[in-house]
């Protein structure tokens, strides 16, 4: 259940400062469809962060209890890292002839391909003894930032003060880092 919750936790502070919820803002406002776009964010993410699961799984048994602790603050850190730094513009995807469902999915799918996030589930799954929870988790965390910013649009979105999150966001990311880190060297 702890791989439930951090990861929920730590998707939502993930995607605060990511393209991710940018792009779905995007597309909710140029097909009018924010639930479809947001079914298919859903998709995206959770097949996504599926991926970080089967990776946990696979470096699981090669690793030490300790070493899956450094991956995760490692994962951790390189994420608060990445998250200070401003995002551009997503691609539109204004030449993609799919509509709604499938360059909404599509796109996010790509998108998120190899995101901080999933590399934290990674971390996440490696050490858990339900690994799934951390898909699960991640996706609920991301989507809890990605709907509002479907249903309010990219001029509202980008209104929000997107510096101080991604600011705050990585902080928090790095400074979990630094404590995981600190308990995977045994050093606390």
């Amino acid at each position: 259940m702890d791989a439930l919750m951090a990861a929920l936790v730590l998707g939502a502070i993930c995607q605060a400062g990511d393209k991710t919820p940018w792009l779905a803002a995007i597309l909710a406002d140029r097909y009018r469809t924010p639930g479809i776009v947001i079914l298919a964010t859903a998709v995206a993410l959770a097949g996504n962060y599926a991926l970080g699961v089967i990776g946990g799984l696979l470096i699981a048994p090669m690793i030490t209890p300790e070493a899956k602790l450094l991956l995760l603050a490692l994962a951790l850190l390189f994420a608060g890292l990445s998250t200070t730094l401003r995002s551009k513009t997503p691609d539109r995807l204004e030449g993609w002839r799919l509509g709604a469902l499938g360059t909404s999915m599509l796109g996010l799918a790509i998108m998120v391909f190899g995101d901080r996030m999933q590399f934290v589930v990674v971390g996440l799954a490696a050490r858990s003894e339900l690994p799934w929870l951390a898909a699960i988790g991640a996706t609920l965390g991301a989507l809890a930032v990605a709907v509002p910013a479907a249903l309010i649009g990219e001029r509202q979105w980008l209104a929000l003060p997107q510096q101080h999150i991604r600011i705050g966001s990585g902080i928090v990311l790095v400074l979990a880092g630094i404590v995981f880190g600190l308990m995977a060297l045994r050093l606390v």
